[in-house]
């Protein structure tokens, strides 16, 4: 998983008070030397303490990518729905959280399940310029309690009635993952930037899309391999300003083409919500409102959509109940569309 994605985007408060944009940042970054001693330890937790009271809103607001291993397309996504957090007297940050998601594997096609569990922190920040640096070091996991849902492969939701095989290989996932902790990087123009594990200074996670400078807020920039028959939601994306649009990159490989679908809160989750309970995909609830798009292997794409405040989800479609593409069902080969994508917020034209 990619707890990566679950931090505020409020450590941006390295800037705050400034005037402008970074200027505090920078500040920082101008005296990196007794910042980044080890013996100021202290004085940087207390620096990051000022804004890790928001870490449950910013992961309730976002999705967590699953990855069998870094820098690997998405096999499912975990959507976190409660969180509860906690500094400890040591300073180290406890986080209680419970959500649901699915994976897919060639064993089990697609699994979805339940999860809930608690995570402990080190947290800790160093700067490199005006660009700082935030380690989340996993101090300890307890609890990461995995209960499957749904098992489409009828052979291994077989075997898993009879052993839990399911559920122990879904926690020893989620526990694998979850021990590598996670880094996020905020540049001086307060972009941030996410990797899972410990990405030392200088350097920067593998993104299938470079966004530099800019105005837009990259909400993801990954890859993600969804299968004949399965769907892949990315959101919920908040959209709190007039005048905003959500713009999506996309390249795609393994198959001829896919749906990407742009819709609200309320539809997304019905189907979200389907597609975890029941299983196979179901048509669309309602008529999108905001409309579908086509991407096609081969050719770049580049898609908005202009959105009044709220909730909206992209879904990327590799059935032929939603969108234009009917894809071919083969029993003998299940190839995946590989999606490498970025979703961004920014001005509306």
């Amino acid at each position: 998983m990619r707890p990566a994605f679950w931090l505020l985007a409020s450590l941006a408060l390295l800037g705050t008070g400034s005037g402008c944009a970074g200027c505090g940042q920078c500040a920082l970054g101008a005296l990196q030397g007794p910042i980044n001693d080890p013996s100021n330890r202290a004085l940087r937790r207390d620096i990051l303490a000022k804004g890790i009271d928001k870490f449950c809103q910013e992961m309730t607001r976002h999705n967590a990518p699953l990855q069998l291993q870094p820098d690997a397309p998405a096999i499912g996504r975990f959507f976190p729905k409660s969180c509860v957090q906690q500094t400890l007297q040591n300073g180290d940050l406890y986080v209680q959280f419970q959500g649901v998601g699915y994976a897919w594997t060639n064993i089990s096609k697609k699994v979805t399940f339940t999860m809930n569990g608690t995570v402990t922190y080190d947290a800790d920040f160093l700067m490199d310029g005006c660009t700082a640096y935030a380690y989340f070091k996993t101090h300890e996991v307890k609890g990461a309690d995995f209960q499957s849902i749904v098992i489409e492969q009828p052979v291994a939701n077989f075997i898993n009635q009879l052993t839990p095989m399911g559920n122990q290989f879904g926690s020893q996932l989620v526990n694998a993952q979850l021990q590598q902790g996670f880094t996020v990087i905020l540049d001086s123009n307060q972009q941030a930037d996410f990797g899972i594990g410990m990405i030392e200074r200088g350097k920067r996670p593998v993104h299938p899309f470079e966004q530099h400078g800019g105005d837009r807020i990259t909400y993801e920039n990954t890859r993600a391999d969804v299968h004949v028959n399965e769907r892949d939601f990315v959101g919920p994306i908040v959209i709190e300003d007039n005048n905003r649009a959500i713009y999506v990159q996309a390249r795609l490989d393994g198959t001829p083409a896919v749906d990407v679908l742009f819709m609200n809160q309320q539809e997304a989750d019905y189907m979200l919500d389907q597609f975890i309970r029941q299983g196979p995909v179901t048509p669309l609830p309602a008529p999108n409102a905001l409309g579908s798009d086509v991407i096609q292997a081969g050719v770049p794409y580049n898609g908005m959509r202009k959105v009044p405040p709220g909730t909206y989800y992209v879904v990327f479609d590799n059935s032929a109940l939603a969108g234009q593409v009917a894809p071919v069902v083969n029993l003998l080969s299940d190839p995946a569309a590989t999606i490498s994508y970025a979703v961004q917020i920014g001005d509306a034209p």
